[in-house]
């Protein structure tokens, strides 16, 4: 049986079809072989250079932002941290060229937007080649449930009836365009215009929806931009990152300040003007791109393995029945609730580190120093703490005026297979200490429906 950690990676060595749901319009290996031979940049799905750099079983170098080397220093400790890497230190790649280091372009993006920061350069030293499986962050669903499961003691009970009583509510709130998803993975859209305005505005009652929408649109730029900036990048094996950091920044104000997907929700025309303003020629096909595939998404983010999409509706559907038919779209929704709970600064570890453990262990098993994130892979490369046989140089770094990377300092510093304290990421909470996706309307518990 496979498990979920399994199930939550994508191996770009051989994109397989996972089990899925039944009754869908288009199987995974439908889709994949659409984005890998059917779009301008798929093939760097499988020939990036990142990819290829993992596969070689060379010495890998990565680049780390930081805002805490007093800290850094002083304990000689580093410590991994959650987000999109589950369970590690965030990093770009870097590629030896002229005497230096050339930041992957989501690394040159980082350097130019975060001017206060200091820059770590890593040295890993993998014991054999590494595999190319990415993790996926929207499908940890299954993980988030059972964490949830195992880990309810910690929560008093009128914390635990609040968290499930709130995720049932976003559920049946949203109901209505739940189903209308699994309807539309099944077949055509009819008003593709409608369609994405309902999803606009359920968006806010059912947060994770931003998740998919941002990262279904993500991947349609990447793939598709034919940009003299994308041509670049391409040539240099990286998809281009500037795009979807575009697409965050104009359709979300702050989203500088804080990245929060969950505010991610544009209606149809101002879709259509943001891809337009980012690459003219994409904007005529984003609409019915994503009425495709998002649908397909969310029913094999959602569902079980072996749910029929046609005979399941969320209508109606208590915790016992989400947890049967549609564990990852339940779970998502557990881990997005506690985040906004009062006490999740004292909760935070004892829930994710439970994660990192076992991320960790897979990762270790699997022969895995440095994950990155496959929704697809664009360049978020982490270095996993826990890892018993890579060897890891550290150095503090100078950018050149040429944009290169030189190390200066090494460090004696250790990687610790521990989570930083939630204090300590500041990109994913606000001024008050909460977790990014906390200041969201109230929910009515089922009597409100949106999005409809």
């Amino acid at each position: 049986m496979r498990s979920h950690w399994a199930d939550a990676h994508t191996d770009y060595a051989s994109p397989g079809a996972r089990p899925g749901p039944r009754g869908l319009a288009d199987s995974t290996a439908d889709w994949n072989g659409h984005l890998e031979n059917e779009t301008r940049n798929g093939w760097l799905l499988r020939g990036n250079a990142m990819v290829e750099a993992l596969a070689s079983g060379r010495p890998i170098h990565l680049m780390h932002t930081t805002v805490a080397l007093d800290a850094i220093r002083a304990s000689g400790q580093l410590y991994a941290s959650t987000g999109c890497l589950v369970a590690a230190l965030y990093c770009v790649p870097l590629t030896a060229q002229d005497g230096g280091l050339r930041p992957h372009n989501l690394g040159s993006y980082l350097l130019e937007t975060k001017p206060h920061t200091q820059t770590l350069v890593f040295e890993i030293t993998p014991d054999a080649p590494v595999p190319p499986l990415g993790i996926d962050y929207l499908r940890l669903g299954g993980i988030h449930l059972q964490t949830y499961v195992a880990r309810r003691s910690f929560l008093t009970d009128a914390e635990d009836e609040q968290l499930r009583g709130t995720a049932i509510g976003r559920v049946q709130a949203a109901a209505r365009f739940l189903d209308a998803l699994l309807a539309a993975a099944r077949g055509p859209i009819a008003d593709e215009a409608a369609f994405i305005d309902d999803l606009a505005a359920t968006v806010p009652a059912f947060p994770f929806l931003g998740y998919v929408y941002f990262e279904v649109l993500s991947e349609y730029l990447m793939l598709h931009s034919a940009s003299p900036e994308t041509q670049r990048c391409a040539e240099a094996g990286e998809l281009n990152n500037r795009l979807y950091k575009r697409l965050a920044h104009r359709a979300v104000e702050g989203m500088d300040r804080l990245f929060d997907l969950s505010r991610f929700h544009p209606r149809h025309d101002e879709l259509v003007r943001l891809i337009a303003g980012i690459e003219p020629a994409l904007a005529p096909g984003a609409a019915r791109y994503l009425c495709r595939r998002l649908p397909h998404l969310f029913a094999c983010l959602s569902l079980a393995p072996g749910q029929d999409a046609g005979a399941f509706t969320f209508r109606g559907a208590d915790f016992r029945s989400l947890a049967q038919a549609a564990p990852g779209l339940l779970g998502q929704l557990l881990f997005r609730e506690m985040r906004t709970t009062d006490r999740y600064p004292q909760l935070y570890l004892a829930f994710e580190q439970a994660k990192a453990m076992e991320a960790w262990d897979f990762w270790n098993e699997h022969g895995i120093p440095t994950p990155f994130n496959g929704t697809l892979p664009k360049g978020e490369i982490g270095i996993n703490p826990a890892y018993p046989r890579a060897g890891c140089r550290i150095w503090t770094a100078e950018v050149c005026p040429g944009g290169l990377v030189h190390p200066v300092e090494e460090l004696n510093v250790s990687l610790v297979p521990r989570l930083a304290e939630l204090r300590m990421t500041a990109m994913r909470r606000d001024g008050t200490g909460k977790a990014a996706g906390h200041a969201r309307g109230p929910v009515s518990g089922g009597r409100r429906a949106v999005g409809v």
